[in-house]
């Protein structure tokens, strides 16, 4: 019995810090998207670097998604993270609908929302796991 407990804890703390730095790297890469969004304004190369930025971010979303299945799925833990990921995946096909439409009206709004969103999940998940 107790080997059974041994064995699952550490799966438990790889699920959730992969969990961690896949919110992680989306926080980031939301703000990377912001920086970029600048760039586009003010230099010839910000429209490239701004859409791959995009793919960058749907990746990240798709990553956190994925890895909240995966810290659910095995343990029977909360579905919540797994209903945040797949949120955020929503906004983020929304984000690129809006993007590649131009326009800005939703789209900026959006992207601040969603930065929000992400670092509010980031830090609520450092400090209470269970609720993240």
């Amino acid at each position: 019995m107790s080997a059974e407990v041994t064995t699952r804890a550490p799966r438990a703390a790889r699920t959730s810090s992969f969990l961690q730095i896949a919110i992680a790297l989306q926080t980031a890469t939301l703000f990377l998207q912001a920086v970029s969004a600048g760039w586009l304004l003010t230099s010839a190369h910000g429209a490239t670097m701004h859409s791959i930025g995009a793919q960058v971010m749907y990746g990240a979303s798709m990553l956190y998604l994925l890895a909240a299945v995966l810290a659910w799925k095995p343990g029977g833990g909360s579905l919540r993270p797994v209903w945040h990921a797949t949120g955020f995946l929503a906004l983020a096909s929304v984000q690129v609908v809006l993007g590649v439409a131009h326009v800005p009206s939703v789209h900026l709004p959006l992207g601040v929302l969603m930065f929000g969103l992400s670092l509010l999940v980031l830090t609520r998940r450092g400090t209470r796991p269970e609720l993240a």
